[in-house]
């Protein structure tokens, strides 16, 4: 029996992943992360889960930065936004709480208008511009 073959490796400690499967907080998304390499998930999630296993965050307030990640229009994770929804309510959060949360995190999309319309503007303005420089260009012609 070869030692070195890593399939016959032991399996590395995970208690990180093992404690979110047991809370029901595992996205099983991450399986195939896991799969790849456990010790890699193991420290993303270490990472991850810093801010909120330090407790220097309420636990409701976490769980609304939560429910504002994965309601954006960057993220846009509709089973972690309803799991940190039950978890928010359980922690005692209000419907209109949870709501001023969405609301404020819709925000982010309109980022795309104001971003886009001036250059809407600005590439019509030369749009217009080249247009009439080529009538004019034309008209000299005849």
């Amino acid at each position: 029996m070869n030692d070195k073959n890593p399939t016959h490796a032991p399996q590395p400690s995970t208690p990180i992943s093992d404690r979110l499967r047991e809370n029901g907080y595992w996205n099983p998304e991450w399986n195939s992360f896991t799969e790849l390499d456990p010790v890699w998930t193991e420290k993303f999630l270490d990472m991850a889960m810093h801010p909120m296993t330090k407790g220097l965050i309420e636990p409701k307030v976490w769980e609304f930065i939560s429910i504002a990640v994965d309601a954006s229009c960057t993220h846009m994770y509709g089973p972690g936004t309803r799991r940190h929804i039950r978890r928010a309510l359980e922690l005692g959060a209000t419907k209109e709480e949870i709501a001023a949360v969405l609301q404020g995190v819709s925000v982010l999309g309109l980022h795309a208008n104001s971003m886009g319309a001036p250059m809407l503007l600005e590439e019509v303005a030369r749009y217009e511009a080249q247009s009439a420089a080529a009538r004019g260009d034309a008209a000299s012609r005849d």
